[in-house]
């Protein structure tokens, strides 16, 4: 697997450029692997650029499956990141490329992850930065603040602009227990945030 190098060093980035391997993938319930390890997952709408964003995390240009066909995650993809921690890639959300009933498989499904995960850390909700916030979107901080599961927000693709006005003033409206205050600026393509992205994250395993 090629691997991209860092402009850095540092502990964090040393972290995330240990060994990270694909150790397994749930399209129901009873695949869902054991909880060993501490868990980060990545969620968002279909084509928001998790894959891209996962990519660029680990210093990597193919650990996470690129596809510009929204619904390409169709299971829950368990990533083993140096022994230390799992990153999980959650099937995307809001398409309409694929039947109703799957969509609500794989609803059941990650709202089970969700709510029997005992490792789970936090969730990362990407939100596309061009576009105003989506119903979906809402649902889905909805859902993750109903679960009791903590969550930070970040806004992808902000290479292409500034983030949406009527975007921004929405999330400032939306108060939630769960939600982690700060929204992180991501770039897959330049790099933009994405060292502040690992610094939260390797802060949750107390490096």
């Amino acid at each position: 697997m090629e691997e991209v190098k860092p402009s850095s060093t540092s502990a964090v980035s040393k972290l995330f450029m240990k060994p990270c391997e694909f150790v397994a993938g749930a399209q129901h319930v009873h695949q869902l692997p054991e909880d060993h390890l501490m868990e980060v997952a990545f969620v968002g709408r279909s084509n928001v650029g998790k894959s891209s964003l996962i990519n660029a995390l680990t210093f990597r240009k193919s650990l996470a499956r690129v596809s510009m066909s929204p619904g390409r995650t169709q299971q829950i993809n368990f990533f083993e990141l140096g022994h230390s921690l799992c990153l999980v890639d959650l099937p995307g959300y809001g398409f309409a490329t694929v039947s109703k009933g799957t969509q609500q498989t794989w609803r059941n499904l990650i709202t089970h992850y969700l709510k029997s995960r005992k490792m789970l850390l936090r969730v990362i909700l990407l939100i596309d930065s061009r576009h105003p916030l989506k119903e979906s979107d809402e649902q889905a901080m909805s859902l993750l603040n109903a679960v009791a599961v903590p969550f930070q927000i970040v806004l992808t693709k902000v290479d292409k602009g500034k983030p949406d006005e009527s975007l921004m003033a929405s999330l400032d409206a939306c108060k939630y227990k769960h939600r982690h205050p700060e929204i992180i600026h991501c770039s897959a393509k330049t790099k933009e945030g994405m060292d502040t992205l690992r610094t939260s994250i390797a802060q949750l395993i107390g490096l």
